[in-house]
């Protein structure tokens, strides 16, 4: 096994230049952003659009894919999709599960996994690749869907995991580079997979949490050859993994059920844990302020903001600097913008902001009137905070420690998985349509 060379430039994501010396704060190269935390560093989005006013482009989409959110660099925006086919077959079952009819059965139809490439400037696609054509073992959630992965880019290569149907590395241009088989996953409840991998230095990192043998696991990103694998003891999840530096070298942050795990990103090695947040944990965690913050909303929900520096068991310990429960996200990750933590209460149009030191509450439980459900995580950007809804309707918010509604904003889709903002852009994936957000002048 080759030993990975890490070289940690600033504090979380490190990526290559591109040719005109771009860097990953200039673009969204995860879908949280470019250091995983829901900031743009940059630009000066637009506060008021409709379907009639500030609509650069809107393309309609193909494929189910409307829980991938989309990534951009340079003038490249990727994200996944999955098409149903019209190939008719019988349903795989996978271990106990095929014994008994589960919530959310399996398809019939076989399906095509595609990553897709679209032009920032109009839309217009550049290329599709489909990575494999296969019927699904498991159904998902109604909410959910095949491609409710999010890719991760570099400026130079593209990766995205599909779960049980692999890890693949592509090049800018559509090129297959790599892939991995990364084996099947038993989602509880066939709720649908979903954990997005996560990039640091030359490493890609996924996370595989299931009913079924869990691990997380290191690949070199530009040959795919395994870094490093670790058995989990976990049930399902759908958090993905953050990469954050803690006293010069990196490490891997993960939040599951049983427990939130640090892992040293060059060995492998567990350097502390901490007591977990919830059954089935979906919003990533984030960091600052010398603290990860993690958080979960399903049967015992909880969110911890948790002091780094630290080694061992830190469950119940002065580690937790303060501790929230029962007023949790479930989809939605939070956002440490500044010193104001944001989250938002299960799925609803609701939101609270505490003092990310403390954990004392600026504003508790917030209700924005014109969102029902809101999956999407919140962004930060010019001293405001995006909020979009499912039903189309965004509220942007002023950073402050009292509520002020900047603005209200609706389209006509249905918006699940959370917005990308480059420069002076706002790019919103609906279940029907990509916009490009942008002032008419």
């Amino acid at each position: 096994m080759a030993r990975l060379m890490f070289q940690v430039i600033a504090v979380l994501l490190v990526t290559n230049a591109g040719v005109r010396g771009d860097t990953s704060d200039d673009y969204w190269p995860t879908w949280r952003g470019p250091d995983c935390m829901g900031i743009s560093p940059k630009g000066n989005p637009p506060l008021i659009w409709s379907e009639l006013k500030n609509i650069k482009w809107k393309v309609k989409l193909t494929g189910d894919g409307s829980n991938s959110s989309p990534v951009i660099w340079g003038n490249k925006i990727f994200f996944q999709t999955a098409a149903k086919t019209e190939v008719r077959r019988e349903p795989i079952p996978i271990g106990e599960s095929g014994d008994a009819k589960p919530e959310y059965p399996p398809p019939s139809n076989a399906y095509k996994f595609n990553v897709v490439c679209l032009d920032r400037e109009s839309g217009k696609l550049l290329w599709q690749k489909t990575v494999r054509e296969e019927l699904p073992h498991q159904g998902h959630h109604t909410d959910h869907g095949f491609a409710s992965f999010s890719p991760v880019t570099d400026g130079k290569l593209v990766w995205a995991s599909f779960g049980s149907h692999g890890l693949y590395c592509y090049d800018t241009d559509g090129n297959l580079k790599w892939s991995k088989d990364l084996g099947k996953m038993d989602i509880g409840n066939s709720y649908g997979e979903g954990g997005s991998p996560a990039l640091a230095g030359d490493a890609v990192i996924v996370v595989m949490d299931h009913e079924g043998d869990s691990f997380i696991a290191v690949f070199e990103k530009e040959t795919g050859e395994i870094i490093w694998k670790k058995d989990r003891d976990e049930d399902t999840s759908w958090a993905t993994p953050l990469p954050i530096e803690v006293k010069g070298r990196m490490q891997v942050v993960t939040s599951s059920a049983n427990f939130v795990r640090s892992y040293d990103l060059e060995t492998g090695q567990m350097i502390w844990k901490c007591k977990g947040q919830a059954v089935s944990v979906i919003p990533s965690p984030v960091a600052g302020m010398g603290m990860v913050f993690c958080a979960g909303g399903s049967r015992g929900p909880s969110l911890q903001a948790i002091e780094l520096g630290h080694t061992g068991d830190l469950t119940d310990t002065d580690a937790v600097k303060w501790h929230v429960a029962k007023v949790t996200p479930y989809v939605p990750s939070p956002l440490l913008y500044g010193n104001k933590f944001y989250f938002c209460y299960v799925n609803e149009g609701v939101i609270s902001c505490y003092n990310a030191e403390t954990g004392k509450a600026h504003f508790f439980k917030q209700r924005l009137e014109q969102i029902d459900e809101l999956y999407a995580s919140p962004v930060g950007i010019a001293g405001r905070v995006y909020l979009v809804g499912r039903n189309g309707v965004t509220y942007i918010l002023k950073l402050s420690e009292k509520i002020e509604v900047l603005a209200v904003n609706k389209l006509d889709d249905r918006f699940d998985c959370s917005p990308a903002f480059v420069g002076n852009e706002i790019y919103l994936k609906g279940k029907e349509n990509l916009y490009c957000i942008a002032s008419s002048r």
